[in-house]
């Protein structure tokens, strides 16, 4: 797991760098942000329970050689980023928006519920043990989203259906899914990032 963490070091550390204060327009709808900073320890209980995932090799990722990572895109990390950084492609040259930046988390957020959503219902090695190794996740996501709203829903309007397609081969669909955990380890890291910075407020000071 090594690999992957320190592929997408340079990207990640720079959200520990200051950020420029934003005087953008709120996208709309926008995610509440009370109700998502009120939330912020259970972004980092997410993290602890991809991480926990990842480490059972003997389920998800069992005899998976490849240190591939998926990930989803770079809209969020684009979206979260300080302003004044070097060093790293993509990087986000307009003033950091609070509400673009949490509106990309629920909408990866999402996307994840959908994955694991879709891939439990495909064909699986071992039936208990991925439901039982997956659902702490997914239940973690389902609340994330029910707490920060969108304009006082439930957070409905920003899912988003999987684009991944499973096939009949259990051994090829989890393949699949390691390296798409793999990359939602990453986000949930620059997410966490992001959650602590806007937790904080220095980004309206």
């Amino acid at each position: 797991m090594a690999n992957f963490k320190t592929y997408f070091t340079c990207c990640l550390m720079l959200l520990a760098l200051s950020w420029r204060a934003s005087t953008g327009a709120p996208v709309s709808p926008s995610p509440s942000p009370e109700s998502c900073t009120q939330s912020s320890h259970r972004y980092k209980d997410l993290l602890l329970k991809i991480t926990e995932l990842l480490n059972n090799s003997t389920e998800l990722c069992y005899g998976i050689a490849s240190e591939a990572v998926a990930i989803r895109n770079q809209d969020t990390l684009l979206a979260c980023a300080p302003t004044q950084t070097s060093g790293c492609v993509n990087q986000r040259q307009s003033s950091f928006s609070e509400s673009e930046c949490l509106m990309n988390i629920m909408k990866d957020l999402a996307y994840y519920e959908a994955t694991i959503t879709s891939y439990l219902e495909s064909p699986l090695r071992d039936q208990v043990r991925e439901v039982t190794l997956l659902m702490p996740t997914q239940e973690t996501i389902k609340s994330l989203r029910t707490n920060c709203s969108l304009n006082g829903e439930n957070g409905e309007n920003s899912k988003e259906k999987s684009a991944q397609q499973w096939g009949k081969n259990s051994f090829t669909n989890r393949q699949e899914m390691c390296k798409i955990m793999k990359g939602f380890y990453t986000r949930t890291i620059t997410i966490n990032r992001a959650m602590g910075y806007i937790s904080s407020g220095d980004h309206r000071k």
